[in-house]
C-alpha cells in the first residue's frame, strides 16, 4: 500500500528540495493515473541495504537480507502521496530499490509524466547523479534485474542531465540510431546515425539521449512517452531526445515483440517527486513525429 501524508508535510519536503482497460477518461481524452489513494498502482520493493531496518526479512550470516521486500509492503515510506494545490503528488525517497507500477497493462498510448528532483541520495549512489526512471512494456516477474527490483521492460531513463536515455532491463532489446561522438564513451542518439540493435547479443545495454533538455534542478519537467506497436519516442520538455523501434525480447531462442505491459516509476537511490501522470490511447505515431522513423 502507498502511504498518504498531509499536504503540509509534503509541501515542506518539496520546499526542501490501447490499455487492456483504460479507466474512464477526462473530457479531453486523457485518463489521469494518480489519485489521492494511488488506487491504480501497486508497490514492489527489492532487497534492502543491510543497514536499512526492515521487519520480516531474515539476514544471512554476513548480515545481508536474503530476499526482496515484495509487493505492497513499504514500512519505510519509500512511496508517499499527498494532495498539494489540489492534485496528488508522489514522493519517492529512493531508500530501497523498487517501484510503483500500474495494475493495468497498456499499449498504443501517449503518456505524460511531470517530475522534479529532491536532494536525498542513498548508497550505492551517494556520489552519483540522482537517478530514477520510467519503465514501460513491463512484463513478467518483478525482481529479476538490478537489486531484485524490476521486471522485463524498456527504460525511459530519468537521471540528472541524462533524462531520456534508454536502458536495457532484464534482457529487453530495441533498435536505435546511436553512435559515438568525439571522446564520448557511450553512444549517443543521432537521427542520422545507422540503426543499431541493442540488448543481449547487440551493441550494448544503453544509448544516451540526443540532447540535454532537462530543466534546472528544483523545477518541474514534463516527460512524454509515445509508443505505438514496436515504436516509441522519448520526449523531454517538448524536445524529442530519442526514437526507438523494434521493441522485443528473446526467450528460448524465439524473438517476441515487447509492445505492451505495465508502466513503472522507479525508486533508485535518489529522491524525486512525480505528478500530473496521464495517458490516452493513440491510433498511430502522430504525423509530426513520423519523420523519426523514416
Amino acid at each position: 500500500m502507498i502511504k498518504k501524508i498531509r499536504n503540509t508535510a509534503l509541501a515542506l519536503i518539496a520546499l526542501g528540495l490501447s490499455a487492456s482497460t483504460f479507466a474512464k477518461p477526462a473530457n479531453d481524452g486523457w485518463t489521469y493515473l494518480f489519485d489521492k489513494d494511488m488506487s491504480q498502482w501497486r508497490t514492489y520493493l527489492g532487497i534492502p541495504r543491510p543497514e536499512t531496518p526492515v521487519t520480516g526479512i531474515p539476514k544471512d550470516e554476513k548480515g545481508n537480507y536474503t530476499h526482496a521486500v515484495g509487493f505492497d509492503k513499504d514500512e519505510r515510506g519509500v512511496f508517499t502521496t499527498a494532495m498539494v494545490n489540489g492534485e496528488p503528488v508522489l514522493h519517492v525517497t529512493g531508500e530501497i530499490y523498487g517501484s510503483v507500477h500500474t495494475k493495468q497493462d497498456f499499449e498504443n498510448y501517449h503518456l505524460v509524466v511531470q517530475f522534479k528532483w529532491g536532494s536525498q541520495k542513498w548508497p550505492p549512489r551517494l556520489t552519483e547523479a540522482l537517478d530514477t526512471g520510467i519503465l514501460y512494456h513491463v512484463n513478467g516477474d518483478h525482481g529479476v534485474d538490478y537489486w531484485k527490483a524490476w521486471a522485463l521492460s524498456q527504460e525511459f531513463q530519468i537521471m540528472e542531465h541524462n533524462t531520456g536515455d534508454w536502458w536495457q532491463i532484464a534482457g529487453s532489446q530495441i533498435d536505435i540510431r546511436c553512435a559515438k561522438t568525439g571522446n564520448q564513451e557511450v553512444p549517443v542518439y543521432n537521427p542520422k546515425a545507422p540503426l543499431i540493435s541493442y540488448g543481449p547479443g547487440g551493441a550494448g545495454i544503453t544509448c544516451m539521449r540526443g540532447k540535454d533538455a532537462e530543466k534546472p534542478k528544483g523545477e518541474w519537467n514534463t516527460l512524454e512517452l509515445i509508443t505505438f506497436g514496436d515504436k516509441s519516442l522519448h520526449i523531454v520538455n517538448g524536445q524529442v531526445v530519442m526514437a526507438l523501434s523494434n521493441s522485443r525480447y528473446t526467450k528460448d531462442g524465439k524473438v517476441i515483440p515487447l509492445t505492451k505491459g505495465k508502466i513503472l516509476l522507479q525508486s533508485e537511490a535518489g529522491e524525486a517527486f512525480f505528478k500530473g501522470v496521464k495517458i490516452k490511447p493513440i491510433k498511430g505515431i502522430p504525423a509530426q513525429y513520423q519523420q523519426y522513423f523514416n
